[in-house]
């Protein structure tokens, strides 16, 4: 009040106008100037509830995950025992290891998975396949680089089995559980279970890893069936 009686006296002086008259005008001027400051405040409110209702930055947007349409299933049927079978399917993500992926697909095509022994079971951990029943079929087989791990070892995933860098060949295992100390080991997922776990879970551990992996590679399944002849195996993988 005091600014706006000054500015009042002021103006007076100058122009020696009415008092009564030129208080009118500076009580417009106030009222205005006024006005901006009030919407300048409630825009300031409208920011501040902007913010609130995004979080962080207000100007940058989250996008969402894409969805990946180039997966495909697997089906195995497998023989659990003499008098029980049973099967599981895989699903396959490309994206998530695509060298991986390509080389289970040319195994799968290959017919490589025909009668192959779950040749390694370790329960609550995970069970591994992968070794040719026909003695020498390894050495048609290269070994492909290793992918980034972008899909960690959680119950249900199937990862490449290892011997170090860029050695996948072959062999894969199924995870029993989540094993999440095998992601920076570079064991990296490239599918999962999507139907049939309790057949995976059923697979025979009686000889848990007593197969020699060597002996194996130069008997086939001659060699597994003469020492371990109860293991479970492979009947056949399908494309569905």
């Amino acid at each position: 009040r005091s600014i706006g009686f000054c500015l009042n006296r002021f103006i007076c002086t100058m122009v020696g106008g009415d008092l009564f008259n030129i208080s009118a005008l500076v009580l417009v001027l106030v009222l205005f100037v006024g006005d901006g400051d009030a919407k300048r405040h409630t825009w300031g409110n409208n920011h501040q509830w902007a913010k609130r209702r995004h979080p962080g930055n207000p100007g940058k947007r989250t996008t969402p995950p894409v969805e990946d349409t180039n997966t495909w299933r697997a089906r195995f049927q497998v023989q659990l025992s003499e008098a029980k079978q049973g099967s599981f399917v895989i699903q396959v993500h490309p994206s998530w290891a695509p060298l991986g992926a390509a080389r289970f697909r040319e195994l799968v095509d290959a017919k490589f998975f025909d009668d192959c022994r779950f040749f390694r079971v370790v329960p609550n951990f995970m069970v591994q396949f992968g070794i040719s029943g026909i003695p020498g079929e390894r050495k048609n087989w290269n070994e492909i680089k290793d992918d980034p791990v972008l899909k960690g070892n959680e119950r249900g995933i199937i990862s490449f089995a290892t011997s170090g860098k860029d050695s996948r060949t072959t062999q894969m295992f199924i995870n029993f559980k989540n094993n999440g100390f095998l992601d920076s080991q570079g064991f990296s997922g490239f599918g999962e279970v999507v139907e049939g776990m309790d057949v995976v879970d059923a697979i025979n551990a009686e000889y848990r890893e007593q197969p020699d992996q060597g002996k194996i590679h130069a008997g086939g399944n001659a060699y597994l069936e003469d020492r371990f002849p109860r293991l479970s195996y492979i009947r056949t993988v399908e494309i569905e």
